[in-house]
C-alpha cells in the first residue's frame, strides 16, 4: 500500500461516519468514500496541507449532491421512509466516539435531520457529530462563516421543535425493554408487549413496499398492538430474536435462517417504549446484515 493509500486509510472510518450521517445510507456512504479516494488518488498529496479537511470537504460536497437528489425519490417512497439501519459496535463509525456523538447517529435523530434542507443538514451534522468550527464548515459547504452559523440556528431549532428524542440515557433500562419486546414477540405474547409500551408509542415502519410495514405510522398503544398481533404470527416459525447495538443504541434483530428480516430501534422515554422504528426493507437491511455477519470487517470499506 503506497503512503499516500494508507493516509486516505486512516481516515476512512471517520469520513464513512461523515457520510453516513449526511446520507442515512449506508450503501451510499460506502459509494461516497470510495469516490472521495478516487478523487484523492488523482490530487498531488504534496499540495495538500491537511488530508482530513481536505478529504471532509470532498465526502460534504459528494453528499450534498446526493441530497439533492434523494429528497425527489423519497417523495415518491411507498411508505414512511427510514434511514438504514447501522451496527455500531464495532468501528464501523470511527474513533473516538463519545456517547454525545454516538447518540448524533441515533435513528430518531437521523429521522429528524430528513425535515433540513441539504445545507442544514450538512451544517448541522459538521458541527454536532465532528464538532467543527464555522470556519471550516464554511469551507466545507461552501457558504460564508456568517451563513454557516445561520444555517446551525435554523437547523437546531427545527430539531428542537420536535421534543426530546427520548427521556434520560437509562442504558440498562433500554437493553431490558429490548429484551422484553424480543421475548414476547417470540412467544407473541401480546399482554407482555402491552407492558413495555406507552399509552402514546408510535410504530414507523418502514417495508419499501416489499414487505408489509404499514402505509403510514401508527400511534397509540391499542394500534400498535393490533398491528403487531396480526404480523407476529406470520414472523414467529423458525424466526430468532436477538439484541444488537444499531445506530448507538440497543435494537432488536430479527433473522429468518441466515438472512435479517428485521432491524427495530426504540426511544424510551420514562422507562416505557415510545417509539419504534422498524426496518423490514430487504434492500436496507443488506448492510446490516453483513456488519452482523462479518463482526469487525466493514468499517465503512467499499463493497
Amino acid at each position: 500500500m503506497t503512503k499516500s493509500a494508507e493516509e486516505f486509510e486512516s481516515h476512512r472510518p471517520r469520513l464513512f461516519g461523515l457520510a453516513y450521517r449526511m446520507l442515512g445510507s449506508a450503501a451510499e456512504a460506502e459509494d461516497v468514500v470510495q469516490d472521495a479516494y478516487l478523487r484523492w488518488s488523482g490530487a498531488d498529496p504534496d499540495r495538500v496541507e491537511r488530508p482530513g479537511a481536505w478529504l471532509a470537504t470532498v465526502v460534504t460536497r459528494l453528499c450534498l449532491n446526493r441530497l439533492t437528489s434523494a429528497r425527489a425519490r423519497r417523495e415518491e417512497y411507498p411508505g414512511p421512509w427510514l434511514p438504514e439501519p447501522l451496527v455500531t459496535d464495532d468501528a464501523a463509525l470511527g474513533p473516538p466516539e463519545s456517547a454525545e456523538r454516538r447518540e448524533a447517529v441515533s435513528m430518531a435523530l437521523l429521522v429528524l435531520l430528513e425535515r433540513l434542507t441539504p445545507a442544514e443538514r450538512a451544517v448541522y451534522v459538521l458541527r454536532e457529530a465532528f464538532a467543527y468550527s464555522h470556519r471550516e464548515i464554511a469551507g466545507a459547504v461552501g457558504v460564508s462563516e456568517a451563513n454557516s452559523r445561520q444555517l446551525h440556528r435554523r437547523a437546531s431549532a427545527r430539531v428542537a421543535s420536535a421534543g426530546p428524542l427520548s427521556g434520560p440515557r437509562d442504558e440498562r433500562r433500554h437493553r431490558e425493554l429490548v429484551d422484553a419486546f424480543a421475548a414476547a414477540a417470540r412467544d407473541g405474547d401480546l399482554a407482555a408487549l402491552e407492558k413495555v409500551l406507552a399509552d402514546d408509542v408510535t410504530w414507523v415502519g418502514d417495508g419499501g413496499g416489499v414487505v408489509r410495514s404499514g402505509l403510514r405510522p401508527l400511534v397509540g398503544r391499542a394500534k400498535v398492538l393490533r398491528f403487531l398481533a396480526g404480523v407476529l404470527p406470520r414472523r414467529q416459525g423458525g424466526v430468532r430474536f436477538e439484541r444488537a447495538e444499531v445506530n448507538g443504541a440497543a435494537a432488536l434483530v430479527a433473522w429468518s435462517g441466515p438472512a435479517l428480516v428485521t432491524v427495530a430501534s426504540f426511544t424510551v422515554r420514562d422507562g416505557l417504549v415510545a417509539t419504534v422504528h422498524s426496518t423490514v426493507n430487504p434492500d436496507k437491511l443488506a448492510y446490516a446484515e453483513r456488519q452482523l455477519s462479518h463482526p469487525g470487517g466493514l468499517a465503512g470499506s467499499h463493497r
